[in-house]
């Protein structure tokens, strides 16, 4: 969930807009973490021996410098080897103002979908209690119904490696105002997802799946799903200074970190997560350190078990098989081969806390980091995964391998491929796709032959077999195939979403064009329609047009106005995504939705003025550069009409 719509100047708008849109984090790619792509890595001389003593003194330093330059308030990092706790460690402040050192013994962070584990925990219990089949309709399961698209079902397997099909949503993600906060259950009722594919065709991230499978969890146990947590999962791994509760319990309240955008603003309020199961636990970095421990010793934690055996090491197992280098989904775990080690994890994003956990099962390692803060322009996305990559480069490296030279017609490749496209986890209906619209993905075709991607500024990808593009200097890879009818593009570190090309009638450059010029020629109108007439009466010049030509041409010039106006309402709409204040987005605004929805005629109505007044201005006696104008203003309102529908601003739903 950055600081990136259509309004104020479109460019100006839609430049912002770029920056806010909610995105996948496992694409993102701030500046932070720029490398010089033409002077790869050189191999290592071998790694350091992991030690408490050794990690202290890097950590000490990596961390103070990220903290410092990235504007991050605080961090806390939990590393567990053999059994035990390594490192537990608190850098910067839990409370800026008060100068509270972080302590991952005391402060609870936001751990953001890192908190989906302990959901798919759950589920696997309930497997071994013989309650839930992964491969049964999720249906079975459920006291309402989910319909989707021909005749296969979703199952909890969809659930787990996000092939539900879910379009994404935002209504409701987040609140501050704990009465603006609704159940599970009331949350997926009222906010059930359209279908963007058939569940099992393509990976596509959902928040909405994994609290579908929270609240499965509740209905074949019995128990409410945040009482069954704490009951089977927190308490038997003695994490007693974590909750799922929203709000916090007042035990918590006076400990818990607060969140930040930056080091130097203000806290932000405590962020309650609509999809509660998907991202609701409040956890100090020494009880994550327990759940790793549980999950690197086969579900056993002390005398305590929360998994068998076998479960826990089917969990780490791929759910479909993946092309050599890709990584892919285990159940419900991100799994990848770094350095020639499995790694299995979750990341997890709050608008300000930011976290990730990673486990080496082979090694019997397992690291843990939250961010109490963005940073200055993202940079914690950056510093999140540049500790990981140096972590495992200083203690378990691997020599990279040198890009292996392009093929023959790599560049001719690159230009075939080049163009907009959209993320599979998006939304298409209703007007919260403008953001996804927006940030449509380009691909790039290079002088030198190789691509780059905007979401992945900092790289460059050569060609190196047919339909195979690696990272020069680096080993992550871009495989060109076909998906949902259409040319695709899968990332070798993104197994939960892949990019598919943008018809013409989603095509993001073309929308920009057409919005810039419609934009811009319907400004220029409004402002010059009153120079013009003050001219004409100061100087007694006649009429350009009299009679019902004169009345048209009037009514689309106030048509131009009330556009505008129409415009400025979607735009108070939407501009607190801007800023990422997304517990805007609640029934709070229905009211003021529906205003604009109904708004939707004015578009239409001046696309009709417009061409109507051009067809009056060829009838009548009028000059050429008076039809020129009619023109220019009708293809103007024209495209102002299809700017809308396409935003869908013209859409009647409520469930965004």
């Amino acid at each position: 969930m950055g600081k990136k719509l259509l309004f104020a100047l479109l460019s100006v708008t839609l430049a912002a807009a770029v920056l806010a849109s909610p995105r996948d984090s496992l694409s993102r790619s701030p500046a932070a973490t720029v490398t010089d792509a033409s002077n790869p890595q050189k191999p290592s001389t071998g790694p350091q021996a992991l030690t408490a003593a050794d990690l202290d003194a890097w950590l000490s330093g990596f961390m103070m410098t990220t903290l410092q330059q990235g504007k991050i308030a605080g961090a806390e990092v939990v590393v567990v080897k053999d059994g035990q706790v390594l490192l537990k460690r608190g850098y910067g402040y839990a409370d800026v103002g008060a100068k509270t050192p972080m302590d991952p013994d005391r402060n609870q962070v936001r751990i953001g979908s890192v908190a989906k584990l302990f959901a798919w925990t759950a589920v696997m219990q309930q497997v071994e209690a013989g309650k839930i089949d992964l491969n049964a309709d999720v249906n079975r399961y459920l006291d309402f119904k989910i319909s989707p698209p021909g005749d296969r079902p979703v199952t909890m397997i969809d659930l787990m490696s996000h092939r539900g099909g879910f379009e994404e949503g935002l209504k409701d993600l987040l609140a501050t105002d704990p009465a603006r906060l609704k159940t599970t259950e009331r949350y997926l009722k009222e906010n059930t997802r359209p279908f963007l594919f058939a569940p099992g065709e393509l990976p596509a991230y959902s928040n909405y799946g994994a609290a579908l499978a929270g609240y499965i969890v509740e209905r074949v146990s019995g128990e409410p799903y945040e009482a069954y947590v704490e009951r089977h999962i927190l308490k038997p791994l003695h994490m007693n200074s974590s909750t799922l509760r929203q709000p916090l319990p007042p035990r918590f309240s006076k400990t818990a970190a607060k969140g930040y955008r930056t080091s130097e603003a203000a806290p932000s309020p405590f962020e309650l997560v609509g999809t509660a199961p998907a991202g609701q636990i409040s956890a100090t970095g020494a009880d994550m350190g327990n759940f790793m421990l549980a999950y690197l010793q086969d579900g056993r934690f002390g005398d305590a078990r929360i998994l068998k055996p076998e479960t826990v090491r089917m969990m780490r197992e791929p759910m479909l098989e993946a092309p050599e280098g890709f990584d892919s989904m285990a159940y419900g775990f991100f799994r990848a081969e770094r350095n020639g080690r499995l790694v299995v994890g979750h990341g997890g994003d709050t608008i300000v806390f930011h976290s990730d956990l990673n486990m080496l099962p082979q090694e019997g390692v397992g690291i843990f980091v939250s961010f109490n803060s963005a940073g200055e322009e993202g940079s914690v996305y950056g510093a999140r995964d540049r500790l990981l990559e140096l972590f495992l480069d200083r203690y378990f490296p691997a020599p990279v391998a040198a890009t292996p030279p392009a093929i023959e017609g790599a560049a001719e490749d690159a230009h075939a491929i080049a163009g907009n496209y959209d993320t599979s986890r998006r939304v298409e209906t209703g007007f919260i796709g403008l953001f996804y619209l927006l940030q449509q993905d380009q691909v790039v075709a290079n002088e030198d032959g190789t691509i780059s991607l905007s979401s992945l500024a900092d790289k460059r990808f050569r060609e190196v077999s047919p339909e195979v593009w690696q990272e020069v200097g680096g080993t992550r890879q871009l495989r060109v195939t076909e998906a949902g009818g259409r040319r695709a593009i899968i990332d070798s570190h993104n197994p939960v979403s892949i990019l598919q090309a943008a018809p013409a009638s989603r095509n993001g450059t073309i929308f920009k064009l057409v919005a810039g010029f419609s934009l811009l020629v319907l400004l220029c109108t409004a402002i010059v329609w009153p120079v013009a007439a003050w001219v004409q009466r100061t100087r007694q010049l006649p009429p350009v047009a009299t009679g019902r030509a004169a009345l048209l041409r009037r009514l689309t010039r106030i048509a131009v106005v009330v556009n505008l106006v129409y415009l400025v309402g979607w735009y108070l709409l939407l501009a607190p995504m801007l800023s990422s204040e997304y517990s805007f987005y609640n029934d709070s605004i229905n009211g003021y939705i529906r205003l604009l929805q109904v708004g939707a005629i004015l578009p239409l109505i001046g696309a009709i003025l417009g061409v109507w007044n051009v067809w009056l201005a060829f009838r009548t006696s009028q000059g050429w550069a008076v039809r020129l104008r009619s023109v220019i203003v009708a293809l103007a309102l024209i495209g102002f009409l299809w700017v809308a529908w396409i935003a869908g601003f013209m859409s009647w739903s409520l469930n965004y």
